[in-house]
């Protein structure tokens, strides 16, 4: 044992202390029982614990707080909590946090402090300053001074105290602030005027009104909660209540961040002072009048934001086109070329012109979206709005003259004179002082750290220099990189804008312009419709430029996405990612694996100089010699036999914890694992897998060899390592078999003893070859195996063992040896019994075979059996493909570069925390067993998909006693739902993956501090207690020993001393935030009975839930409240209770959870882990070294976020599942690798991310919690750190696994809720302030990557639309045909255009990184080969599809609003969807517009003279009709049974009862379309009026049908006039009229008077037939016109139907409104008509359904499996 762990020592205690005693003891603690240091309990054997708690101790002289009674055993967290009138829970809360930290902190002091009894002055000033940080700089910036009262440079006596003062105050503030943690700067506020009264009461002063001493403003029971917290809460509930559930404007009200940025300006000092004045501005809520707005930002809905957010982006493309277009409509080869000429150069200079006017337009936006920022308070805000916008006009006018003015001289003179170059020359002096500014930026972004500096010091001669240029805020300031990192994103992207803007001018700008020359030149255009604008083709133009623009605004993401995989890559290859990728190079590299994890894993005897250059070079040569193999480490290994031992402990663990998983049997088990050494064996004794085969290839070289000496036999097999192993260990352990069977003191025993004596004294004096045969061997080797056969058997035939022995004896005289002896000789050297002893028969009664409890013996002659045997390379155990992957991936890890392991005690501490609602704890017997509509069950299904797990799980059931099959049902229930929810996305798999952090730290800490002799009695020890252990996992009926409290009894955890439990208790705890907890235990929810049950299982978990207590009638209180399972006492017990202001859910459901939770977190760092994650033993090893990562600087700054690897776990399911988890993998490891190094701009974009504990919660937590704005919590936290000035990495030497959706519904709205997030995100001021305050290239890199990725899908989306709409008026206007006449190519810019558009939608660009991440991680070919696989599967279709989702709702959001938290579900997909359902969910957004889009390829197929080429029409539209099939056939595609025909017959009349059901009031919308078409509406009802003019222009496209086609009919007999178009609206007129009859006569007569609604029915069929006749006769009217017309008039229904929507609040009241709900619903019948055609038509053809399955459910069956089955339930 170390010094470190002394024994708390004993005292004599009387009486008094003794009742205290007692009281303590049953307190209930979270982690360490601080209240009573005698306790028995590991951690409190730490020196360090007890003296953080003794320096809380030191109250001493300082006055007592008055009108409480000051007891004894108070510290200075009490004399706080009594001043200033905090909660005794939060106290207790803050208490065990601070000791924890300062202990933690302590005990990895390097080198330890001289007086370990005492708290180190050096720890709780780092931590001070650490945890004030925030608060320091706030104080500067607002030009405060500081409240905290100690000297940095001289210390003072009470210095210590008074730091602990100022920590344990803030701590105290910030644990109770609730929901005000989200506003960092208010806490800053409280904790500066609280500090102030704490300096008042130490420096004794005497309050003037009362002459007595300094009480503090706010004291006295719970006051801080109700005096500080309760206002502030109050009036966010207020604002929260004005969004009328998040409905209402941003700008409306105010949200965390606009409360937060009150605290940026010196006036909320002025306005709130302190005691908080509770009628300042700040609370008013209502009314117009004295209220303060919104402060630092105003989020307007509006497209411009994206411009506003990143205009130097913009600025730079719309620059560059139109210089672009001057120069290249010279049509020269090359852009140079064109230059010469200074006509050219001259128009070029228009470029300053349209700068002058994107200023102008950007001072515009400002003003039109900012201007409810200015109050009487902010008055300058509004000043600079105007001044920029006066100035940006000033220069559009100065622009403009100076221009026209080089012309005016230009064509004066007639060519280019002086004067004209002179004034070309003042032109140029002007645009200099414009652009001056970015020259400024330009200097600035080459030397970083003077704008550091600049952004970074709060002189105010600075501030009012950048005033003009950016309003001043509190955050984004200093963001700049270092120099390196700074080359190296700004080289990435000046490579990648330099292939863009070539691209972009040789194939999409220049091709264009001879085509543009040829439109406007074209005279006399035969138009067949009305013209408006006769002369000039301008139109037509715009429409040809239209997709080619939106294609080169966009093109940037395609080629930033082909250059960020391959330099993702190359980082990759540069961390050597992939080296070892299957079970064949494991083998070739587990020779060194030993080391590796010797390196990485175990702490080295940590030197004082660690971090010195030279440590850093014998780091890598060590690294290299351990990837390479060089220097033989394993020689090391077989030398120092605990080495070996420890690499076999872990690995053995790892092993273990597979088994315990299910995902290896028990055969692998012992093929993989690393026996201990009990048979005296030689060498280190590799897993059987390394040797199998070996031996069998020995033997075959030694009978080749025959006369070839010792060394040359035996240097041959040495050249493989594992051969020699498999050789000695072979003979050593033959050795000791036969010398164990055979019983001590008979005659027998010595022979085989000299037998042996003989051989080793030959190899000694290397006689071998010559002294005995070698074709002998295989005679042997023969015999050996017949004799381990008999002993592997269950029954032992003794009489057959002695045969085999004697025959074996035989073959060893006789046949082995070269010279033969006689028997005299054979006596004489003690090779045969004496001939006198009488003994008839050698071995016969001298055997005695050890009993068959005796598991170590015959696992061995198990191991020996397979050497001598195994032929075949076992290159596919373990056969479980997960289980590869993960023994791949852990050993690959260790060749990587990580920091060295510290000890468990010297680790950073760290939490972990998961938030959790109501989602899957466990399955339940009924969800395990109730069959689905196709009758299959989750267990069926689970068995089916996992069949190996399946079968290893009974397996180890049967060795566990479970007798038959159905036991599973009954006595061991409990193991099967625990075995199915591992597979699931449940709350226990979860918790189980995070538990293994606890488990390997016990044996990491064991490990640490064991000696040597420990390690070597524990190795044998477990050797003699053999298998049974470890693999009895729970539910074995077995009495818990004292000591095991942990869940699983691994087989290292018996050796355990003790206090390793301590040590992981002080480095980890797991806290899940089950927000309704109490709400489920008080309904009895089984939820909270599997919640409970986790805990009971899991020592380290805590769970923390909100409860609520009702107090009066209404009113109710609401706790923060955290349990723990007590062992002990064998129940649950409340550790803490902390009253909360309020309700806990102001803003998003999520981050409100976690940031109640946060406050019970431990550690340094805290470890974000959603519901559907999971994690692995070997990987929880590698946590210290992560963690270690924070003292490592990365560039200028150390991380505050460690971003970690995820693996997704959900890939096997279907082939939609792997479309989903292909993209997913690529992105979180190629797409982030890049976007940490070298774009430096990696944001936290979902869950396993590690934070900085103490950077976040004192900078707003680890997410932001607004309504709706924030709805993707977690990126805001990305934002929020990188503004903040902090520093994300990523690291892939580590993995957590993760679950995806599985279903196409359920992919769809998790798509829909990260789109409309990001519509969101571009409203919000983080993007706004990101966009600005980052550096050029930086801003590229964080746009490309966040809303950038999302509007450039849209744009692809636009660009079919601008192509399609564009031909289409090209073709019936008349244009088209005029152009074929004069033969002109207009179609090699689109080729391009829809080349780049086809590309982009065929899901190719996300497949690119895909396939280089594949490659990299699993070689080239099986990436092309996955590659061709997915796109047989119709992966196209699903991309393509996912376009369509992220287009509409992306643009949806940002027009209207209407973004919400869309639960996806989690659960296994193999359910029909019935075709209602699909419609709901894709009918707005892809079916409609798939319609659209179809009609009009329809129309351009008819009138089109292009068109009749087929060729030339397939050409042109093919990319469209694959998007239009994509979009309308990929729900029933994805489907399971989309193409069976019955189904598609129930569906069909389950979808017309869904439309014609009319429902009451509480009609759900799954039940009748009108409830779904009002819910369709929403986001209409809470636009803005910008929103609905939009709405109402967009759908104004629907009538250029009819104004296109009326003219083409034969009705119109040629005619232009414009009378033709309003003639034809009297047809819409008399339908609509028609329409309103028979409703009318329905509604009336139907019921009642039957035969007059069958009369009008007649008369107006009489009529319609009538009017027909009557056209054909007297007018020229075809028959086709009928049809021809429909496609004229159907989308002008359409149209008027969705303007109607846009005026609902009008119309809803009017005799209107009835009539426009009945055609909506004609038009649904319709389009469902339309889309059920196709798959209707698919499911009546034969063999299309198996296919579908085929395609659907290919990886699944490419593994044997029995989905069919499944899917046709025909349960075997």
């Amino acid at each position: 044992m170390s010094l470190r762990h002394r024994e708390p020592p004993s005292s004599s205690i009387d009486g008094r202390t003794q009742a205290r005693q007692q009281t303590l003891e049953e307190e209930t603690y979270n982690v360490i029982p601080i209240h009573n240091l005698l306790a028995d309990h590991p951690s409190l054997r730490y020196p360090e614990v007890r003296a953080a708690s003794a320096a809380l101790r030191t109250v001493g002289d300082l006055r007592k707080p008055p009108f409480v009674q000051w007891l004894p055993h108070m510290d200075l967290l009490d004399w706080l909590g009594h001043f200033f009138g905090f909660q005794a829970d939060n106290i207790r809360n803050q208490r065990e946090h601070l000791v924890l930290h300062l202990a933690n902190s302590q005990m990895r002091l390097q080198p330890p402090p001289d007086n370990i009894d005492s708290l180190d002055y050096s720890v709780l000033r780092r931590f001070r300053r650490r945890l004030l940080r925030n608060y320091t700089h706030w104080c500067s910036y607002l030009g405060k001074k500081s409240n905290v009262w100690i000297s940095e440079n001289r210390r003072r006596d009470d210095d210590l105290r008074r730091e602990l003062l100022y920590v344990a105050l803030y701590l105290l503030i910030w644990g109770e602030s609730a929901n005000l943690r989200f506003t960092p700067e208010c806490i800053c506020y409280i904790f500066h005027h609280m500090a102030l009264e704490l300096n008042k009461i130490l420096e004794d002063y005497i309050d003037e009104n009362t002459g007595r001493p300094f009480v503090p403003s706010i004291s006295g029971e719970n006051a801080y909660l109700n005096r500080v917290v309760k206002p502030i809460y109050e009036t966010i509930s207020k604002e929260v209540e004005n969004s009328r559930n998040g409905t209402a404007p941003h700008s409306a009200w105010r949200n965390y961040d606009d409360i937060n940025e009150y605290f940026w300006s010196r006036r909320c000092f002025d306005k709130l002072k302190w005691p908080i004045d509770l009628g300042s501005t700040f609370f008013v809520v209502s009314g117009r009048k004295r209220k303060v707005g919104k402060t630092g930002f105003v989020e307007q809905r509006s497209f411009w934001n994206l411009f506003r957010s990143f205009d130097r982006l913009w600025v730079m493309l719309i620059l560059f086109l139109q210089a672009a277009i001057v120069v290249a409509w010279e049509q020269k080869n090359y852009p140079w070329q064109a230059l010469k000429s200074r006509d050219v150069q001259v128009k070029v200079l228009t470029v300053f012109l349209t700068w002058s006017g994107l200023r102008f337009l950007q001072s515009l936006l400002d003003a039109g979206l900012q201007y409810s920022l200015i109050s009487r308070e902010t008055l300058w805000v509004g000043v600079r709005m105007v001044l920029k916008a006066v100035v940006a006009t000033v220069w559009m006018i100065v622009f403009g003259v100076f221009y026209a003015r080089i012309w005016s001289q230009r064509n004066h003179d007639g060519k280019w004179t002086n004067a004209a170059n002179q004034r070309i020359k003042t032109f140029l002096e002007v645009a200099l002082v414009f652009i001056l500014p970015e020259i400024l930026a330009l200097v600035l972004f080459i030397i970083p750290w003077v704008r550091n500096f600049i952004e970074g010091t709060n002189w105010r001669i600075f501030y009012m220099l950048t005033w003009w240029f950016q309003s001043r805020a509190f955050v984004g300031r200093g963001l700049r990189e270092g120099l390196a990192d700074n080359v190296k994103y700004t080289l990435f992207w000046i490579v990648v804008l330099a292939t863009k803007f070539c691209f972009s001018y040789f194939l999409q700008i220049k091709p264009m312009i001879s085509s543009t020359k040829t439109l406007l030149h074209l005279k006399d255009v035969s138009y067949e419709w009305h013209q408006f604008f006769h002369h000039s083709n301008r139109f037509a133009v715009g429409l040809l430029w239209l997709p080619v623009v939106l294609i080169y605004l966009m093109d940037l993401q395609i080629w930033y996405s082909i250059y960020s995989s391959f330099v993702g890559a190359a980082v990759g290859l540069f961390s050597h990612l992939g080296e070892i990728r299957n079970m064949q190079q494991l083998r070739l590299r587990f020779q060194f694996f030993a080391s590796a994890i010797q390196f990485n894993l175990m702490p080295e005897e940590q030197l004082l100089d660690g971090r010195g250059v030279r440590n850093k070079f014998k780091d890598a040569i060590h690294r290299l010699k351990l990837r390479y193999g060089l220097g033989r480490p394993y020689r090391k290994l077989e030398s120092n036999q605990v080495e070996a031992n420890k690499f076999a402990l872990i690995w053995n663990e790892i092993i273990m914890a597979f088994r315990e998983e299910d995902i290896v049997n028990d055969k692998e088990l012992e093929l993989l694992e690393l026996p201990q050494n009990t048979w005296n064996v030689g060498v280190i004794r590799w897993p059987c897998i390394l040797l199998c085969n070996e031996l069998l290839l020995a033997l075959s070289q030694a009978k080749e060899l025959v006369d070839a000496p010792d060394k040359w036999l035996w240097h041959k097999i040495c050249k493989s390592e594992y051969r020699r192993c498999a050789v000695i260990e072979a003979y050593d352990c033959i050795k000791h078999l036969l010398l164990a069977i055979i019983k001590k003191g008979t005659e027998e025993h010595p022979i085989v003893m000299v037998l042996f004596q003989e051989i080793d004294h030959s190899l000694e004096i290397e006689k071998f070859t010559k002294t005995y045969d070698m074709c002998a061997l295989p005679q042997i080797h023969a015999k050996l195996i017949t004799l381990l056969d008999l002993l592997i058997r269950p029954k032992k035939d003794l009489v057959k063992v002695v045969n085999t022995l004697q025959a074996l004896y035989e073959v060893a005289l006789r046949d082995f040896y070269i010279d033969k002896r006689s028997t005299e000789q054979l006596e004489e050297d003690g090779l045969a019994p004496r001939s006198g002893s009488g003994k008839s028969l050698l071995f016969e009664n001298s055997i005695e075979l050890p009993g068959s409890d005796n598991e170590t013996f015959y696992k061995q002659v198990r191991r020996l059996h397979t050497i001598l045997t195994s032929r075949d390379s076992m290159h596919n155990v373990p056969r479980n493909l997960e289980a590869r992957r993960r023994i791949a991936f852990f050993s690959n890890s260790l060749f990587m570069n990580m920091p060295h392991a510290p000890q468990v005690e010297k680790m950073l501490s760290f939490s972990v925390l998961t938030p959790y609602y109501n989602e899957e704890v466990l399955f339940s017997k009924e969800q395990l067993r109730t069959d689905n509509e196709d009758g299959i069950s989750i267990l069926f299904y689970l068995q089916t998909i996992y069949a190996d797990e399946w079968e290893n799980f009974m397996e180890r059931m049967h060795r566990e006693g479970m007798e038959n099959d159905k036991e599973i049902w009954t006595t061991r229930l409990r193991d099967l739902r625990l075995w199915a929810s591992y597979r699931g996305q449940t709350l226990s798999r979860t918790v189980r993956g995070m538990m293994y952090y606890y488990r390997a730290l016990k044996m990491l800490a064991f490990l640490d501090s064991a000696s040597e002799v420990d390690i070597r009695e524990g190795a044998q020890e477990l050797a003699s207690m053999g298998h049974g252990i470890g693999l009895d996992g729970f539910g074995s009926q077995r009495a818990p020993s004292s000591r095991s409290l942990s869940r699983v009894s691994s087989s290292v955890s018996t050796l355990y001393k003790g206090h390793e439990y301590g040590t992981a208790l002080m480095k980890f705890t797991y806290v899940v935030a089950c927000q309704i907890y109490g709400a489920q235990k008080a309904k009895k929810d089984p939820h909270a009975e599997e919640i409970l049950y986790l805990m009971k299982n899991n020592e380290a978990l805590r769970v923390a839930y909100v409860d609520e207590v009702s107090t009066g009638r209404d009113e109710k209180d609401y706790y923060s409240v955290l349990v723990k399972y007590d062992q002990q006492l064998d129940k649950e017990v409340e550790i803490y209770r902390v009253k909360l202001p309020g309700p806990l859910k102001l803003g998003e459901g999520k981050p409100e959870n976690q940031n109640h939770a946060l406050i019970f977190t431990r550690g340094d760092a805290v470890q974000t882990i959603d519901m559907n994650q999971d994690n692995y033993f070997e990987e929880a090893l590698k946590m210290r070294n992560l963690l270690e990562e924070f003292k490592h600087h990365y560039g200028i700054r150390k991380p505050t976020i460690l971003g970690v690897r995820e693996h997704i776990f959900t890939g096997s399911v279907s082939s939609l599942a792997w479309f989903m988890s292909a993209q997913e993998t690529s992105f979180v490891t190629l797409g982030q690798r890049v976007l940490a190094n070298p774009l430096k701009v990696r944001m936290h974009y979902g869950h396993p991310d590690v934070f900085d504990r103490f950077w976040f919660f004192t900078r707003g937590g680890i997410s932001k919690a607004s309504r709706v704005i924030n709805i993707s919590e977690d990126i805001f936290a990305g934002f929020n750190c990188t503004l903040r000035g902090g520093n994300v990495t990523h690291h892939e030497y580590i993995q957590v696994g993760k679950g995806r959706d599985v279903g196409l519904n359920q992919i769809s709205m998790f798509e829909a809720k990260v789109a409309s997030g990001n519509g969101e995100q571009v409203l919000s001021r983080d993007v706004y302030r990101l966009g600005h305050r980052l550096d050029f290239f930086r801003m590229l890199s964080f746009f490309y990557t966040t809303v950038g990725f999302y509007f450039n899908t849209m744009m692809v989306v636009l660009t079919v639309y601008a192509f399609l709409w564009g031909r289409l008026y090209l073709c019936l206007s008349g244009i088209e045909a005029s152009v074929v006449a004069n033969k002109s190519g207009s179609n090699k810019a689109l080729a391009t255009i829809l080349n780049q558009q086809f590309i982009i939608q065929l899901g190719l660009f996300t497949a690119l990184p895909m396939v280089v991440e594949n490659s990299l991680e699993h070689g080239f070919l099986s990436a092309i080969w996955d590659f061709i696989t997915m796109q047989l599967q119709l992966s196209s279709i699903f991309y393509t599809f996912s376009m369509g989702t992220r287009t509409h709702f992306f643009g949806r959001t940002i027009l209207h609003g209407g973004a919400k938290y869309r639960a996806t579900g989690r659960g296994f997909v193999v359910q029909h969807k019935s075709f209602a359902e699909n419609y709901r969910l894709y009918a707005r957004s892809h079916f409609v517009k798939a319609i659209e889009l179809g009609l009009i390829l329809t129309v351009y197929a008819g009138y089109s003279p292009v068109a009749k080429g087929t060729f030339v029409y397939i050409a042109l539209t093919i990319s469209s009709w694959f998007l239009v099939m994509s979009w309308i056939i990929a729900p029933f595609v994805f489907n399971p049974s989309g193409f069976d025909w019955l189904k598609t017959v129930d569906d069909f009349d389950d979808f017309m009862n869904w439309i014609w059901y009319h429902g009451g009031v509480f009609t759900k919308a799954d039940q009748s379309w009108e409830a779904w078409w009002r819910e369709e509406q929403d986001h209409l009802r809470t636009t803005g009026l910008w929103g609905k003019i939009l709405e109402v222009i967009l759908d104004l496209r629907y009538f250029f049908f009819q104004y296109g086609i009326v003219y083409q009919l034969g009705i119109a007999a040629g005619s232009k006039s414009i009378a033709v178009y309003l003639l034809s609206w009297i047809y819409i007129f008399v339908a609509i009229g028609i329409f309103v009859i028979v409703s009318y006569a329905r509604d009336k007569h139907a019921a009642k008077d039957h035969i007059y609604y069958r009369l009008v029915q007649f008369l107006v069929i009489v009529l319609i037939i009538l009017v027909i006749v009557a056209l054909l006769k007297f007018t020229h009217l075809k028959i086709i016109d009928l049809f021809t017309s429909l496609l004229a008039f159907v989308p002008t229904g359409w149209g008027l139907i969705s303007i109607a929507l846009v005026l609902q609040p009008f119309l809803r009241s009017t005799i209107l409104w009835n009539g426009v709900m009945s055609m909506a619903r004609l038009y649904d019948i319709m389009f469902g008509v339309i889309v059920m055609a196709p798959v209707a038509l698919l499911s009546w053809m034969p063999g299309f359904q198996a296919m579908q399955t085929r395609i659907l459910f290919n990886e699944a069956f490419s593994r044997g499996l029995r989905i069919f089955q499944i899917l046709t339930s025909k349960k075997s």
